[in-house]
Protein backbone atom coordinates (compact mmCIF):
# COMPACT_ATOMS: atom_id res chain seq x y z
CA UNK A 1 0.00 0.00 0.00
CA UNK A 2 1.26 3.27 -0.82
CA UNK A 3 1.31 6.14 2.07
CA UNK A 4 2.09 9.72 1.11
CA UNK A 5 1.47 11.43 4.19
CA UNK A 6 0.96 10.59 7.76
CA UNK A 7 0.64 12.48 11.28
CA UNK A 8 2.47 11.31 14.37
CA UNK A 9 3.13 12.54 17.99
CA UNK A 10 6.70 12.43 19.25
CA UNK A 11 7.45 13.45 23.04
CA UNK A 12 11.90 13.45 24.03
CA UNK A 13 12.40 11.84 27.19
CA UNK A 14 12.62 14.04 30.79
CA UNK A 15 15.31 14.60 32.15
CA UNK A 16 16.13 12.51 35.70
CA UNK A 17 15.53 14.49 39.03
CA UNK A 18 18.82 15.37 41.04
CA UNK A 19 19.44 13.69 44.12
CA UNK A 20 19.63 14.88 47.70
CA UNK A 21 22.05 12.58 49.71
CA UNK A 22 24.88 12.82 52.28
CA UNK A 23 28.43 11.31 52.67
CA UNK A 24 27.85 9.25 55.59
CA UNK A 25 31.07 6.99 56.04
CA UNK A 26 32.98 5.72 59.38
CA UNK A 27 36.17 8.84 60.24
CA UNK A 28 34.04 11.25 58.21
CA UNK A 29 32.57 14.04 59.98
CA UNK A 30 30.15 16.09 58.28
CA UNK A 31 30.69 14.13 55.04
CA UNK A 32 28.70 16.72 53.43
CA UNK A 33 25.90 16.58 50.16
CA UNK A 34 26.75 14.19 47.64
CA UNK A 35 23.48 13.99 45.55
CA UNK A 36 24.57 13.22 41.73
CA UNK A 37 22.68 14.85 38.79
CA UNK A 38 19.39 13.58 36.67
CA UNK A 39 20.45 11.66 33.61
CA UNK A 40 19.28 13.63 29.94
CA UNK A 41 16.31 12.49 28.47
CA UNK A 42 16.82 10.82 24.73
CA UNK A 43 16.10 12.81 22.02
CA UNK A 44 13.48 11.80 18.83
CA UNK A 45 15.92 11.70 15.90
CA UNK A 46 14.14 10.85 11.97
CA UNK A 47 16.44 9.04 9.34
CA UNK A 48 15.91 8.89 6.12
CA UNK A 49 16.41 5.44 4.47
CA UNK A 50 17.11 4.64 1.31
CA UNK A 51 15.24 0.65 1.70
CA UNK A 52 11.68 2.43 2.53
CA UNK A 53 9.39 3.83 0.04
CA UNK A 54 6.01 4.55 1.78
CA UNK A 55 4.83 5.67 5.23
CA UNK A 56 2.70 2.77 5.44
CA UNK A 57 4.18 2.09 9.21
CA UNK A 58 3.24 5.47 10.58
CA UNK A 59 -0.49 3.89 10.30
CA UNK A 60 -0.19 1.95 12.32
CA UNK A 61 2.34 3.66 15.14
CA UNK A 62 1.71 7.42 16.01
CA UNK A 63 2.99 7.86 18.82
CA UNK A 64 6.66 7.74 19.39
CA UNK A 65 8.25 8.34 22.89
CA UNK A 66 12.52 8.39 23.91
CA UNK A 67 13.47 7.12 27.32
CA UNK A 68 13.65 9.56 29.77
CA UNK A 69 16.89 10.15 31.46
CA UNK A 70 17.69 8.10 35.32
CA UNK A 71 17.23 9.89 38.40
CA UNK A 72 21.04 11.19 40.35
CA UNK A 73 21.94 8.87 42.77
CA UNK A 74 24.41 9.51 46.00
CA UNK A 75 28.36 9.29 45.92
CA UNK A 76 28.03 11.75 43.12
CA UNK A 77 26.44 9.61 40.68
CA UNK A 78 24.82 11.04 38.22
CA UNK A 79 21.56 8.98 36.51
CA UNK A 80 21.73 7.61 32.78
CA UNK A 81 20.92 9.37 30.08
CA UNK A 82 18.30 8.35 28.39
CA UNK A 83 18.57 6.43 24.49
CA UNK A 84 17.55 8.53 21.57
CA UNK A 85 14.70 6.77 19.39
CA UNK A 86 15.20 7.10 15.93
CA UNK A 87 12.41 7.08 13.55
CA UNK A 88 13.05 6.07 10.01
CA UNK A 89 11.08 7.63 7.02
CA UNK A 90 11.64 7.54 3.31
CA UNK A 91 14.17 9.72 1.48
CA UNK A 92 12.18 12.24 0.39
CA UNK A 93 10.36 13.01 3.47
CA UNK A 94 9.38 16.61 4.67
CA UNK A 95 9.04 16.79 8.01
CA UNK A 96 6.67 20.05 9.17
CA UNK A 97 5.36 21.22 12.46
CA UNK A 98 2.10 20.57 12.24
CA UNK A 99 0.46 23.18 14.26
CA UNK A 100 2.32 25.79 12.73
CA UNK A 101 3.31 24.04 9.20
CA UNK A 102 7.05 25.04 9.14
CA UNK A 103 9.20 22.76 7.35
CA UNK A 104 11.43 21.05 10.01
CA UNK A 105 13.41 19.43 7.76
CA UNK A 106 13.49 17.97 4.33
CA UNK A 107 15.21 14.39 3.91
CA UNK A 108 16.53 13.91 0.42
CA UNK A 109 19.68 11.48 1.59
CA UNK A 110 20.40 8.25 2.39
CA UNK A 111 20.84 8.13 6.39
CA UNK A 112 20.37 11.92 6.42
CA UNK A 113 18.89 13.11 10.01
CA UNK A 114 17.18 15.86 12.05
CA UNK A 115 16.47 16.03 15.68
CA UNK A 116 12.66 16.71 15.89
CA UNK A 117 12.47 17.08 19.69
CA UNK A 118 14.87 17.06 22.17
CA UNK A 119 15.72 15.73 25.83
CA UNK A 120 15.55 17.23 28.85
CA UNK A 121 18.81 18.38 31.29
CA UNK A 122 18.96 17.11 34.11
CA UNK A 123 18.28 18.34 37.11
CA UNK A 124 20.95 18.89 39.33
CA UNK A 125 21.62 17.23 43.01
CA UNK A 126 22.44 18.82 46.69
CA UNK A 127 26.04 18.89 45.98
CA UNK A 128 25.68 21.89 43.40
CA UNK A 129 23.85 23.61 45.92
CA UNK A 130 26.88 23.95 48.79
CA UNK A 131 28.30 27.27 50.12
CA UNK A 132 30.08 28.18 53.20
CA UNK A 133 26.92 29.74 54.72
CA UNK A 134 24.53 26.66 53.07
CA UNK A 135 26.97 23.66 54.00
CA UNK A 136 24.09 20.91 54.56
CA UNK A 137 21.16 21.85 51.19
CA UNK A 138 18.41 19.51 51.09
CA UNK A 139 17.61 20.87 47.76
CA UNK A 140 17.80 19.47 44.36
CA UNK A 141 16.53 20.16 40.91
CA UNK A 142 13.62 18.19 38.64
CA UNK A 143 14.55 17.16 35.47
CA UNK A 144 13.34 18.95 32.41
CA UNK A 145 10.31 17.94 30.50
CA UNK A 146 11.63 16.66 26.84
CA UNK A 147 10.27 18.53 24.02
CA UNK A 148 7.29 17.28 22.68
CA UNK A 149 4.99 18.31 19.41
CA UNK A 150 2.66 16.36 16.49
CA UNK A 151 4.41 16.68 13.07
CA UNK A 152 3.34 16.08 9.57
CA UNK A 153 5.55 13.49 7.46
CA UNK A 154 4.82 14.15 3.51
CA UNK A 155 7.00 12.07 0.88
CA UNK A 156 7.31 13.30 -2.58
CA UNK A 157 8.96 10.87 -4.55
CA UNK A 158 12.36 11.31 -6.23
CA UNK A 159 12.74 10.55 -9.78
CA UNK A 160 14.30 12.38 -12.85
CA UNK A 161 11.67 12.22 -15.16
CA UNK A 162 7.75 12.89 -13.98
CA UNK A 163 5.20 11.51 -16.83
CA UNK A 164 2.11 14.06 -16.74
CA UNK A 165 -0.67 13.78 -18.69
CA UNK A 166 -4.80 13.42 -18.37
CA UNK A 167 -6.35 9.88 -17.53
CA UNK A 168 -5.70 7.23 -20.70
CA UNK A 169 -3.06 9.34 -22.42
CA UNK A 170 -0.73 5.77 -22.02
CA UNK A 171 1.52 6.89 -19.14
CA UNK A 172 1.19 3.30 -17.10
CA UNK A 173 1.88 1.66 -20.94
CA UNK A 174 4.96 3.68 -21.09
CA UNK A 175 6.25 3.24 -18.39
CA UNK A 176 5.83 -0.52 -17.96
CA UNK A 177 7.45 -0.49 -21.28
CA UNK A 178 10.53 1.23 -20.76
CA UNK A 179 11.44 0.16 -17.28
CA UNK A 180 10.31 -2.80 -14.93
CA UNK A 181 7.18 -0.93 -13.64
CA UNK A 182 4.07 -2.84 -13.48
CA UNK A 183 1.47 -0.65 -12.79
CA UNK A 184 -2.25 -1.58 -13.48
CA UNK A 185 -2.94 -0.75 -16.88
CA UNK A 186 -6.93 -0.76 -18.52
CA UNK A 187 -8.88 0.61 -20.39
CA UNK A 188 -10.97 3.59 -18.13
CA UNK A 189 -9.88 6.24 -16.51
CA UNK A 190 -8.03 6.63 -13.27
CA UNK A 191 -6.90 3.20 -13.54
CA UNK A 192 -3.23 4.00 -11.74
CA UNK A 193 -4.35 4.92 -7.81
CA UNK A 194 -0.93 5.56 -7.15
CA UNK A 195 2.58 6.88 -8.18
CA UNK A 196 4.88 4.61 -9.73
CA UNK A 197 8.62 4.21 -9.93
CA UNK A 198 10.15 2.55 -12.75
CA UNK A 199 14.22 2.53 -13.26
CA UNK A 200 14.71 3.31 -17.15
CA UNK A 201 18.39 1.98 -18.13
CA UNK A 202 20.20 3.14 -21.44
CA UNK A 203 23.62 1.31 -21.26
CA UNK A 204 25.62 -0.42 -18.58
CA UNK A 205 26.64 2.82 -17.20
CA UNK A 206 23.49 5.19 -17.48
CA UNK A 207 20.16 4.74 -15.99
CA UNK A 208 17.36 7.51 -14.78
CA UNK A 209 14.33 7.21 -12.87
CA UNK A 210 10.71 8.27 -13.90
CA UNK A 211 7.71 8.35 -12.00
CA UNK A 212 4.41 7.66 -12.98
CA UNK A 213 2.14 10.29 -11.73
CA UNK A 214 -1.43 9.49 -11.87
CA UNK A 215 -4.16 11.15 -14.35
CA UNK A 216 -4.51 15.18 -14.00
CA UNK A 217 -7.57 16.77 -14.84
CA UNK A 218 -8.81 20.10 -14.76
CA UNK A 219 -8.72 21.85 -11.90
CA UNK A 220 -6.68 19.11 -10.02
CA UNK A 221 -4.58 22.13 -8.60
CA UNK A 222 -7.89 23.09 -6.70
CA UNK A 223 -8.42 19.35 -5.58
CA UNK A 224 -10.04 17.80 -8.89
CA UNK A 225 -9.42 13.76 -9.40
CA UNK A 226 -6.67 12.73 -7.83
CA UNK A 227 -4.46 15.31 -9.38
CA UNK A 228 -3.89 17.34 -6.33
CA UNK A 229 -2.95 14.13 -4.00
CA UNK A 230 0.33 13.53 -6.17
CA UNK A 231 0.98 17.26 -7.59
CA UNK A 232 3.62 17.16 -4.86
CA UNK A 233 5.45 14.13 -6.15
CA UNK A 234 5.97 15.99 -9.55
CA UNK A 235 8.25 18.84 -7.43
CA UNK A 236 11.19 16.63 -7.30
CA UNK A 237 11.27 15.68 -11.00
CA UNK A 238 14.02 17.39 -12.98
CA UNK A 239 11.98 17.31 -16.43
CA UNK A 240 8.34 16.34 -17.05
CA UNK A 241 7.22 14.72 -20.26
CA UNK A 242 3.47 15.32 -21.34
CA UNK A 243 2.18 12.30 -22.45
CA UNK A 244 -0.43 12.99 -25.17
CA UNK A 245 -3.29 11.11 -26.98
CA UNK A 246 -2.98 12.22 -30.51
CA UNK A 247 -4.79 9.05 -32.02
CA UNK A 248 -8.26 11.18 -32.48
CA UNK A 249 -10.04 8.10 -31.03
CA UNK A 250 -10.90 9.99 -27.59
CA UNK A 251 -12.62 13.05 -29.22
CA UNK A 252 -10.10 15.02 -27.38
CA UNK A 253 -8.22 17.98 -28.49
CA UNK A 254 -4.31 17.62 -28.11
CA UNK A 255 -2.75 21.08 -28.09
CA UNK A 256 -5.80 21.74 -25.78
CA UNK A 257 -4.91 18.75 -23.19
CA UNK A 258 -1.95 20.15 -23.01
CA UNK A 259 -2.64 23.22 -22.09
CA UNK A 260 -5.07 22.17 -19.36
CA UNK A 261 -2.22 20.51 -18.09
CA UNK A 262 0.18 23.27 -18.51
CA UNK A 263 -2.21 25.92 -16.45
CA UNK A 264 -2.89 23.00 -13.48
CA UNK A 265 0.76 22.95 -12.89
CA UNK A 266 1.36 26.49 -12.78
CA UNK A 267 -1.78 26.78 -10.56
CA UNK A 268 0.20 24.61 -8.38
CA UNK A 269 3.46 26.05 -8.01
CA UNK A 270 5.08 28.22 -11.17
CA UNK A 271 8.43 26.47 -10.20
CA UNK A 272 7.25 23.03 -12.36
CA UNK A 273 6.59 25.01 -15.45
CA UNK A 274 10.41 26.61 -15.30
CA UNK A 275 11.29 22.71 -15.42
CA UNK A 276 12.72 21.30 -19.08
CA UNK A 277 9.13 20.17 -20.77
CA UNK A 278 8.89 17.23 -23.25
CA UNK A 279 5.70 16.19 -25.19
CA UNK A 280 5.70 12.64 -26.22
CA UNK A 281 2.61 12.43 -28.43
CA UNK A 282 1.27 8.76 -27.48
CA UNK A 283 -0.59 6.35 -29.50
CA UNK A 284 0.61 6.69 -33.52
CA UNK A 285 -0.31 3.36 -33.90
CA UNK A 286 -4.11 3.69 -33.28
CA UNK A 287 -4.13 6.91 -35.38
CA UNK A 288 -7.17 8.25 -37.24
CA UNK A 289 -7.55 11.66 -37.40
CA UNK A 290 -3.60 12.73 -38.79
CA UNK A 291 -4.29 16.43 -38.58
CA UNK A 292 -4.77 15.97 -34.58
CA UNK A 293 -0.57 14.91 -34.48
CA UNK A 294 -0.12 17.48 -36.88
CA UNK A 295 -1.37 20.02 -35.07
CA UNK A 296 0.64 18.77 -31.64
CA UNK A 297 3.66 19.02 -33.20
CA UNK A 298 3.10 22.17 -35.24
CA UNK A 299 2.15 23.91 -31.44
CA UNK A 300 5.81 21.95 -30.32
CA UNK A 301 7.22 23.39 -32.71
CA UNK A 302 5.98 27.12 -32.24
CA UNK A 303 6.79 27.53 -28.58
CA UNK A 304 10.35 25.65 -28.84
CA UNK A 305 9.48 22.10 -27.15
CA UNK A 306 10.41 19.12 -27.80
CA UNK A 307 8.38 16.87 -29.79
CA UNK A 308 8.29 12.94 -30.09
CA UNK A 309 5.74 11.11 -32.11
CA UNK A 310 5.28 7.96 -29.80
CA UNK A 311 3.63 4.43 -29.64
CA UNK A 312 3.92 3.25 -26.02
CA UNK A 313 2.21 -0.18 -26.64
CA UNK A 314 4.04 -1.30 -29.88
CA UNK A 315 7.40 0.34 -28.73
CA UNK A 316 8.13 2.91 -31.88
CA UNK A 317 9.37 6.18 -30.90
CA UNK A 318 11.20 5.14 -27.47
CA UNK A 319 14.13 4.64 -28.50
CA UNK A 320 14.43 8.27 -29.51
CA UNK A 321 12.82 9.70 -26.56
CA UNK A 322 14.72 7.53 -23.87
CA UNK A 323 17.68 8.67 -25.65
CA UNK A 324 16.94 12.39 -26.14
CA UNK A 325 15.90 11.88 -21.70
CA UNK A 326 19.59 11.01 -21.16
CA UNK A 327 21.07 13.56 -22.74
CA UNK A 328 18.67 16.35 -21.44
CA UNK A 329 19.29 14.89 -17.48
Amino acid sequence: MFIDQAKIYVKAGDGGRGCVSFRREKYVPRGGPDGGDGGKGGDIIIQANLQLNTLIDFKYQKTFKAENGAHGQGSLKQGKSGKDLIIKVPVGTVIKDAETGEILADLVEDRQVVVVARGGRGGRGNAHFASPTHQAPREAEEGIPGEERWLLLELKLLADVGLVGFPNAGKSTLISRISAAKPKIADYPFTTLTPYLGVVRVSDTKSFVVADIPGLIEGASQGAGLGFQFLRHIERTRVLVHVIDVSGTSGRDPVSDYQAIFKELKSYNEALIQKPQVVAGNKIDILSDPSKLEGLKSFCSEKGIPFFPISAATGEGLSDLINYLAKLL
